[in-house]
């Protein structure tokens, strides 16, 4: 039973979803289904007046609802500030959005990043690091077409402060998102989104610069030996930053991974990386999807953000500081996208 209290919570509590994408539609859709006084912020006027007129539709392994909210297209034409902004654009188109948004947050407010990668740094010098909570998403969606979009997969939000323990407010928040998906709290919230980062800067990016299926891919024992390399760079780069890096999906520990230098150490890691393979052999790197489209990729917020803390700290980085560089040429049109860009110098040790 909804208490008079819940519900009088649901309509005060003012929140602004921004992008309305697979992750932000389906996250507003659910929310406004629930109850809550929110409104979204698309990138195009035709969007917005859909969503205010016919909605967003919402298939897949949440079921199937339909529901009318309040758009945007533009954070200019929000009139009210808001106690929420939940930021789910692009991490490319973060930081122009963040500046519209900045008039916009209550004094008291919070503002969660819901980007791929590590945002937070950014939007923090921005709005102020104590006003911004981190976000991982482990759940799946696409947008079928505009204002039709499917939640493809479940899993769950983890969240946290960047720099202070959680509250009964952040708790309130967990409440709140977990209308969507359950979500969590966590005390070490830049543990889980590096954890994340080093799968991407893995899995996203190589994808991007060879143009294979990720069990391909994975096959070539090369390739698995620069998979090894960027989480071994990683790695080093979160410990000198003092980052404790959580075991991604509760199974893979990435500082045991890269422990040890035997044979077997070897042999082990190469074997982890192969049932990875298998199990996900049809996904396709979102960062090629997004090359493919002619889109710039996120890749500064995973390989990038490892490559400019390195450089930061002294840190020797070449793999991932290499990476940077392909995809930023693919991005331009200078490189294609093919297997022999592991041919290049940078990569000749992992041959063996």
């Amino acid at each position: 039973m909804i208490s008079k209290k819940n519900i009088m919570e649901k309509k005060e509590l003012s929140i602004l979803v921004v992008g309305a994408g697979a992750i932000g539609g389906i996250t507003a859709a659910l929310l406004k289904k629930d109850g809550y006084n929110v409104e979204i912020v698309c990138k195009y006027s035709d969007y917005a007046r859909l969503i205010g007129s016919e909605g967003l539709e919402v298939d897949g392994v949440c079921g199937n609802i339909k529901v009318a909210l309040k758009a945007y297209s533009s954070a200019n034409d929000v009139k009210e500030k808001k106690d929420l902004i939940l930021h789910a654009t692009k991490a490319t188109d973060m930081t122009a959005s963040a500046m519209q948004l900045l008039p916009l947050l209550e004094e008291g407010g919070y503002v969660v990043s819901m980007q791929n990668g590590i945002c937070e740094d950014e939007l923090g010098e921005i709005f102020g690091k104590e006003k911004i909570i981190g976000c991982v998403t482990g759940w799946g969606g696409t947008m079928l077409s505009q204002g039709r979009l499917e939640m493809t997969s479940t899993g769950d939000f983890i969240i946290g402060y960047l720099n202070k323990s959680p509250d009964d407010f952040l708790y309130r928040i967990a409440g709140i998102m977990s209308s969507v998906v359950p979500a969590k709290v966590s005390e070490n919230i830049m543990g889980h989104l590096y954890s994340k980062l080093i799968v991407n800067a893995c899995i996203t990016s190589l994808g991007a610069i060879c143009g294979l299926y990720l069990g391909r891919m994975l096959s070539f024992r090369k390739v698995r030996n620069i998979f090894i390399e960027i989480i071994r760079e990683a790695v080093t780069v979160a410990d000198k930053m003092g980052i404790a890096i959580e075991v991604f999906g509760g199974k893979l520990d990435f500082k045991k991974f890269v422990e040890g230098d035997t044979f077997i150490d070897n042999l082990r890691r190469h074997l982890t990386i192969m049932v990875i393979g298998y199990k996900y052999r049809r996904l396709k790197s979102s960062s090629l999807q997004s090359l493919e489209r002619g889109n710039i990729t996120e890749v500064d917020y995973f390989n990038g953000y490892v490559a400019s803390n390195g450089e930061k700290l002294g840190i020797p980085v070449p793999v991932n500081k290499a990476i940077v560089g392909m995809i930023h040429e693919i991005e331009k049109g200078t490189r294609k996208i093919t297997f022999e860009n592991f041919s290049e110098p940078v990569f000749d040790r992992f041959d063996g």
